[in-house]
């Protein structure tokens, strides 16, 4: 008997295998290679040389045959029989090979009928499968041998691309049934697989040649181009085109890689292609910045204050420090400073005076909006790998000036938030950073750009909501609200002229009185900028223009009774001081988004367990505050603070519906408690602001110049403030200072006493 060891084929007992007759002469050594000889196929782990096999690479399951032909093209024909277990294997040094078999049965569960249906079906698919093929011939005299599904299984063997596992388990199958269902399913899938990646090899070279032939006329139109824009030089192509941009943009070698890679794309795939419009935009993007550096031109100090004077009324502070950075950057030829961060209430000018900074230096204004970005890549821009990708707004706003200095105001930075997206308050960090916006990488561009010519200036209402790695990159500049007097000049030099250009009304038309003004500002606004007061100059003007055109040659003049008939709308509250005082009531000051205002702090005692009741929709901190002033007034009044155990203490801040919360009414409270308990009554023209601790000390505030402004517009005639809130009165306008007495004090005592609630 010889032993046979075979590799990658599927075997099975019921079959016609053909074997290589020198590989089987190299196995059955000197017996030779005879008809009738009986053979023992047993299946190899791995594809190794007879000389390399050992007794552990084989598997546990053979097949045994007997050679029923050996043919002129150097074939043996082994017709199989039955599978066997191989007990033992041994190899000997001339490398022939003994086994010690056993039989291993099959379970006959597959219907003789079955089968033979199983096997017409499979042949019929094997010659549609192989006839669009070339060796459809050949393969037809191997086809006609199939008898049994382990017949097909072995001619279709060798094509079949399965592992020797999936080949083993095949042959370990006992069940004939399986075992058929197995062949089938496996001869099936490969048949169905090998067809359709011939018709996508197909398709694929027919597209291939499509493309040569494609490239082929390009270059000769190409060729026939390039002479008709030598004859025609007004006809250039696009290609053409952005090739003598990206030669005379004077980008940085990195961005030119970039661009001549992009640009040979579009060369290649044409006008015609689906990336062609990304790939033409993002030439046109890169090719219409400004790469060069701008030249640093004189700076004359004298006109640029002078310009920031006409442009904006106030703001001597802001404007003191932004002539010191020009000066710095006059002096150095380059981009120098802090990143300015202005922060104020809206219609303060925080925008416009950006527009005015431009202006001073000669240099092109660009505005950012960051309210609601929530998204990174609004910042840093889309990767041009999806859908409809754009740059930044950053570089989008460069791209916008045509200038690589411009003056940028990244407007609302408060306003940025956050979301799975990234954080663009994160990627604005290298963007206003010196030491690492000169190599900028927008994602869309994908090529470092120099930001750092950029004069970048923020805007915000508070730095509160800004991160804090933000807010330590720029330099902080409070816009404090303008005084009524103030407005009244902006309204008269800025607003009106403006508004009355606007409705086309002569300046000879119509007359503003100031006492119009006056009303305007005191009674339909209330807020520490001008945005509200121009809304409602605009208003009257255009409610006037109706007057105007009816009779052009008469003069409208404005005056407090015409505007209360014009404009639509109630008069705005604002608070005033109590007509009639009352022990338990003392006036605050407030912050509010749109400048400062008074607030009543109400005391009363009910009989009741010793509750303390607080309304007003107070927050958490002014709730903290409300304890710590009864802990305090306890301390201070121990007598009067007796009938604080059989009654309920109720402290209410009008307006209940507006909710409010902050520290600096802990003063406040404590005085309208004490006044309470001692039934002293504090005069209302006096307020006061202050946080206060449980110690007794009256700690800073913020606000201060918005909190005077509404005290000197309610009629407050004494304001109580910090002693540590002295270095701010420089921030308060000389008008409030001059109309108001404002006390420092440092304890809770000195407060007491000073409004005689606490006499000793």
């Amino acid at each position: 008997m010889i032993v046979v060891p075979t590799y990658n084929m599927i075997l099975a007992a019921d079959a016609t295998l053909f074997y290589p007759l020198d590989q089987l002469r190299r196995t059955a050594g000197s017996s030779g290679v005879t008809v009738g000889e009986k053979v023992t196929l047993i299946v190899a782990k791995e594809n190794k040389n007879l000389s390399e096999l050992e007794e552990d690479d084989f598997y546990p399951i053979g097949v045994t045959g007997v050679i029923s032909e050996i043919n002129q093209q150097g074939y043996v024909t082994i017709r199989t029989n039955y599978r066997v277990n191989i007990e033992d294997v041994r190899i000997y040094p001339d490398h022939s090979i003994r086994l010690m078999t056993s039989r291993r049965a099959d379970i006959d569960d597959l219907d003789k009928n079955e089968e033979k249906e199983k096997v017409r079906a499979l042949v019929k698919e094997m010659r549609e499968y192989t006839a669009g093929l070339q060796w459809a011939e050949s393969a037809e005299y191997f086809i006609k041998l199939v008898d049994s599904l382990g017949m097909a299984a072995c001619i279709m063997s060798p094509a079949v691309q399965i592992s020797n596992e999936e080949r083993y388990a095949i042959l370990a199958e006992d069940s004939r049934a399986k075992r058929a269902e197995m062949i089938e399913k496996l001869l099936y899938e490969f048949m169905e697989v090998d067809r359709i990646t011939n018709e996508a090899n197909s398709s694929q070279q027919q597209e291939y040649q499509q493309r040569y032939k494609e490239a082929a006329i390009k270059r000769q139109m190409e060729h026939l181009q390039k002479e008709l824009d030598e004859m025609h030089p007004e006809n250039v192509t696009d290609v053409q085109k952005f090739a003598e941009k990206i030669a005379a943009s004077g980008m940085n070698e990195t961005a030119r890689r970039e661009a001549e890679k992009v640009l040979n794309r579009l060369r290649q795939e044409g006008r015609e292609s689906v990336e062609s419009g990304m790939l033409y935009d993002y030439l046109d993007f890169v090719t219409g910045l400004s790469w060069k550096k701008e030249e640093a031109e004189p700076i004359d100090l004298a006109t640029a204050r002078k310009i920031l004077d006409e442009d904006h009324y106030g703001l001597g502070k802001v404007k003191s420090r932004i002539i010191q950075q020009i000066a710095v950057m006059n002096l150095k030829k380059q981009q120098s400073g802090s990143i300015l961060l202005f922060v104020g209430a809206p219609g303060t000018g925080k925008t416009s005076i950006g527009k005015s900074i431009a202006r001073a230096l000669g240099r092109k204004y660009v505005r950012v909006s960051l309210g609601g970005v929530h998204d990174e890549s609004d910042i840093r821009g889309h990767r041009r790998t999806y859908i409809g990708a754009m740059p930044g707004r950053i570089m989008d706003g460069i791209h916008k000036s045509g200038v690589s200095n411009p003056v940028m105001v990244l407007d609302e930075v408060d306003k940025l938030s956050a979301s799975y997206n990234g954080s663009p308050a994160s990627a604005l960090l290298e963007v206003l950073d010196p030491e690492q916006n000169n190599t900028f990488t927008d994602h869309y561009m994908n090529v470092p750009y120099d930001l750092s010519d950029v004069l970048f200036i923020c805007t915000a209402n508070t730095a509160d909501t800004i991160p804090q790695p933000l807010l330590d990159r720029m330099e902080v500049i409070q816009f404090t609200g303008y005084t009524p007097l103030e407005k009244q000049q902006i309204a008269r030099d800025f607003l009106v002229p403006k508004s009355m250009e606007a409705m086309g009304i002569a300046k000879e038309q119509m007359e503003f009185e100031d006492e119009a003004l006056k009303t305007i500002i005191s009674d339909y606004t209330m807020e520490a900028g001008v945005r509200g007061l121009r809304k409602r100059i605009d208003t009257l003007c255009r409610s006037l223009a109706v007057r105007v055109a009816s009779h052009p040659e008469e003069t409208v003049t404005v005056t407090p009774e015409l505007v209360r008939e014009e404009i639509d709308g109630r008069p705005v509250h604002h608070e005033r001081i109590l007509p009639s005082p009352a022990a338990g009531v003392v006036t605050g000051l407030a912050w509010t988004q749109v400048g400062g205002e008074i607030l009543y702090i109400e005391t009363k005692l009910v009989r009741g367990k010793g509750e303390l009741i607080i309304t007003g929709q107070l927050g958490d901190v002014m709730k903290e505050s409300a304890r710590i002033a009864v802990t305090l007034v306890k301390e201070l009044f121990p007598e009067e603070a007796e009938q604080l155990k059989d009654h309920d203490l109720h402290i209410h801040v009008p307006a209940g519906a507006v909710p409010k919360d902050g520290p600096s009414a802990g003063v406040t409270l404590t005085t309208a408690l004490a006044s309470l308990l001692t039934g002293r009554i504090v005069d209302p023209h006096i307020a006061m602001t202050g946080e206060v601790a449980l110690r007794g000390a009256v700690t800073p505030i913020g606000g201060l110049p918005e909190k005077l402004m509404a005290a000197q517009r309610a009629g407050v005639t004494r304001v109580f403030i910090p002693e540590e809130n002295l270095h701010d009165l420089k921030e308060v306008a000389q008008e409030v200072k001059d109309r108001i007495e404002i006390t420092p004090v440092s304890t809770v005592k000195e407060l007491l006493q000073a409004v005689g609630v606490l006499t000793e």
